[in-house]
């Protein structure tokens, strides 16, 4: 299975998107994007890391180019975040190939394992007075989040902790719905 979780900033969607990788079964591959600039985001990776203690995932950091990531065919990949990555490949690797060159890599990392969770932040509810770097920023993970969504087996979109189901094949809602 194919799944792209949305959601905006401390929506959920990270807890969902791992209810769900549990519920698909090990072997769990956690792949982290999020390089850790200053206390801020060292205190976000140890949150996560924290949240995630004892449920099975092997992590991988990963800031750049997914599909080196090891991942074996028979596993449950959980890649959190598409927002960091997308940063991470526009500032310091694929430059302004980065949507093309993250869309291929995540494909290939799609090949390569039973099932793909892939977590991405909403950033457009930001306003639309943006220009240069951050306009195409945003553009790029739109771009994203659309070449998935269309590839993808699901979508679900995390308000306020309730998954919102955008898209799914008729065999895949009861796992998508949480109790």
């Amino acid at each position: 299975m194919r799944l792209l979780v949305l959601g905006g900033s401390a929506s959920g969607k990270s807890e969902y998107a791992e209810y769900c990788a549990l519920s698909l079964g090990k072997p769990l591959i956690y792949i982290a994007t999020m390089i850790p600039y200053g206390s801020d985001a060292e205190a976000r990776i140890a949150r996560h890391r924290t949240l995630r203690a004892e449920k099975g995932f092997d992590t991988f950091e990963c800031y750049r180019r997914v599909s080196s990531a090891p991942v074996p065919q028979n596993t449950t990949v959980l890649l959190e975040c598409l927002t960091n990555l997308a940063a991470n490949e526009m500032f310091g690797g694929a430059g302004a190939d980065s949507e093309a060159a993250i869309g291929r890599d995540i494909e290939s990392l799609a090949r390569a394992c039973a099932n793909l969770i892939v977590v991405s932040g909403n950033v457009f509810d930001a306003g639309t007075d943006h220009d240069g770097d951050t306009l195409r920023y945003m553009r790029c993970l739109a771009g994203l989040n659309r070449r998935l969504s269309a590839r993808f087996d699901a979508v679900v979109e995390v308000v306020c902790g309730i998954p919102v189901i955008l898209k799914a094949q008729e065999s895949l809602p009861d796992l998508l719905r949480r109790g």
